[in-house]
């Protein structure tokens, strides 16, 4: 049996099997019930960037407390009482996800409660409790004491929870409050997106233990001009730290400095990180008390590698470690029939991104949400360069002294989450219009903040959402950013600061009966066949090669991966069962383009 017969009788399994439940997958992927099933999903190390050993997971069930008769989350300064509540979620889906096991439209607050223990070989750390991200304002309590409150649906915090902890098992309380009224950045996830709201803990909750001073954050920067990479270790005290960067189990180079200070570990003959080569070095990090005793170690890694504009035969262009390589990618939204935000199992995770690399795509543009580091781990590890989204904000015009300085302080925090990722090249702040404000100045500071990457401003500046005004073009940052449906003719030329970007085309759909999310589907185009859909993308790609030799176009980004909902123009199904073009070709053509652009070095570099 062929791989696509194995995933359509499986989902089929999937489908008659939850029919016989009250909550009812409505479009069960291959992973659903490995995901529903598991005692702790999604259980592998969140933070790859800042790996430790020691560490407990605590994903899994539950106590939950939702619905319309629930608290008021929203800050509150004792937890609410659980007492006769019967529920249980299944932590990190949310819960209008059918994989969290409460599956209602829309929660506003959210209680969860769970117990834990703390291993008896911590004796003596500090205890660090994370969150991969809730939305939007999360509080906690540890056995009854209020610990701290978190404002941002899409970034990581953390709490020591050592003051609160005691001797056998201890209650952890989390209030979420996520109001979805535009005013914070929500993306799709708002009152004006197309999809299924999502709301409260949606990425992996864990503990660690840590001493006393310990490396809170760190910040890597690759400078290949300068065969080095920059290091900034943020510590809880002070102390030395060294940093020793590895290929495989060769040391390759070794610094020191003093902790909360920049400084450099030497790469002589540095191995550049490329989609076609996407080589990772390990790095080690150790902080030292003043006694000269080791306080905190973590395992890290890193890739070289420069993102830049540059002209290439007269022609503004970005180029990846000193040439110019045609960005060609896919429009990745992350959304998932089983878990919304959330993926079912890290295997369906690597999957989508497995997929890009296997139809020759070498760019993601993660559009309008974030994920899980380990999203960008893996697109480091295998070779994708991503374009990141910043999430709209929806009603940035109302109220704008607080829900604009929400939208601002969001932006700051993910590009910190993330900055390490070698393989994101571009932030973009805005999409189309949505929520825009100030894009000017935030498309400057932006790019002032992390002068290391590329900056789109407001991909899709040609287009405007009908309840407000556009903001328009706003002629900095790098890329002059059209999106064009179907195009891709009529797409933006360079100028002469900016490179040409399509940040959007394409959207050619496709039905496929039984894999379909059950609402009215529809596309920007259609056609009848998986024959004549590769057919149609081929032909928008040739076109594509013509723009880029001829016209300047440098970036070119279809819509989309997956179906995701209503819409059916990705190239897998939204359960991820089908390929609907024959990847084959696909791929084929990708490489000609991508090919071509390679072809173009050898003209005249000015």
């Amino acid at each position: 049996m062929n791989l696509t017969k194995k995933v359509l009788s499986t989902s089929f399994f999937f489908f008659t099997y939850f029919i016989s439940y009250a909550q009812v997958a409505q479009l069960p992927t291959p992973w659903t019930e490995a995901a529903r099933q598991a005692a702790v999903p999604l259980s592998d190390y969140p933070r790859p960037q800042l790996a430790r050993e020691n560490w407990l997971c605590l994903n899994g069930k539950w106590d939950y407390r939702g619905g319309k008769d629930a608290p008021d989350a929203l800050n509150p300064q004792t937890a609410a009482s659980f007492n006769g509540v019967k529920e249980k979620i299944l932590v990190p889906y949310c819960p209008e996800s059918f994989l969290s096991g409460i599956q209602r439209k829309q929660e506003i607050n959210m209680w969860y409660r769970r117990t834990f223990e703390i291993p008896d070989t911590w004796k003596g750390k500090h205890i660090i409790l994370n969150f991969g991200a809730v939305d939007h304002d999360a509080t906690v309590f540890v056995n009854g004491k209020k610990i701290g409150t978190h404002a941002g649906g899409y970034d990581s915090f953390s709490f020591d929870i050592t003051r609160a902890l005691s001797k056998g098992p201890n209650t952890l309380i989390v209030a979420a409050n996520d109001p979805n009224d535009g005013k914070t950045p929500s993306g799709k996830n708002g009152p004006r997106g197309d999809y299924t709201f999502s709301s409260g803990i949606w990425q992996t909750v864990w503990i660690e233990p840590v001493s006393e001073n310990y490396i809170k954050n760190i910040r890597l920067l690759p400078d290949v001009d300068g065969k080095r990479l920059i290091v900034f270790i943020n510590s809880s005290g002070t102390g030395k730290v060294t940093a020793v960067a590895l290929n495989g189990k060769t040391v390759v180079a070794e610094a020191q400095s003093a902790s909360g200070s920049s400084f450099y570990v030497p790469i002589k003959k540095p191995e550049l990180w490329s989609p076609d080569n996407p080589f990772l070095y390990d790095l080690k990090l150790t902080l030292y008390n003043t006694n000269g005793s080791i306080a905190d170690e973590v395992k890290s890694y890193f890739g070289m590698r420069d993102i830049k504009l540059s002209k290439l035969n007269g022609v503004v262009r970005p180029f990846l470690n000193g040439k110019f390589v045609m960005q060609l990618g896919l429009l990745d939204q992350g959304y998932w029939p089983d878990g919304v935000l959330t993926e079912p199992t890290e295997e369906a995770l690597k999957f989508d991104i497995q997929f890009t690399k296997k139809a020759g795509f070498n760019l993601i543009r993660k559009h309008m949400k974030t994920e899980p580091q380990r999203f960008y781990y893996w697109c480091d590890k295998l070779g994708l360069m991503v374009w990141q989204d910043m999430p709209a904000i929806w009603y940035q015009n109302e109220d704008t002294t607080r829900n604009r300085s929400v939208y601002r302080k969001e932006l700051k925090a993910i590009i910190d989450d993330h900055y390490n990722s070698p393989s994101i090249i571009t932030w973009v702040p805005f999409n189309e219009n949505w929520g825009a404000f100030d894009v000017k100045n935030i498309t400057d500071w932006v790019k002032k903040y992390d002068p290391s990457r590329l900056v789109n401003g407001n991909s899709g500046f040609n287009n405007n959402p009908g309840y407000q005004k556009a903001y328009g073009d706003p002629k900095n940052g790098d890329y002059v950013d059209t999106h064009i449906y179907i195009g891709p003719n009529g797409a933006s030329r360079p100028d002469s600061t900016r490179a040409a970007s399509l940040g959007e085309f394409g959207g050619v759909g496709l039905f496929v009966m039984g894999h379909m999310w059950p609402v009215e589907n529809n596309a920007y185009g259609m056609m009848p066949t998986t024959e004549q859909l590769t057919d149609r993308y081929t032909l928008l790609l040739q076109q594509v090669d013509q723009l880029m030799k001829y016209h300047g176009l440098s970036v070119a980004i279809y819509t989309q991966t997956t179906d995701v909902e209503h819409e059916v123009n990705g190239l897998l199904t939204y359960d991820r069962a089908v390929e609907k073009m024959q990847t084959d070709r696909v791929k084929k053509i990708n490489e000609a383009v991508i090919n071509d652009s390679y072809q173009m070095n050898n003209q005249k570099h000015n």
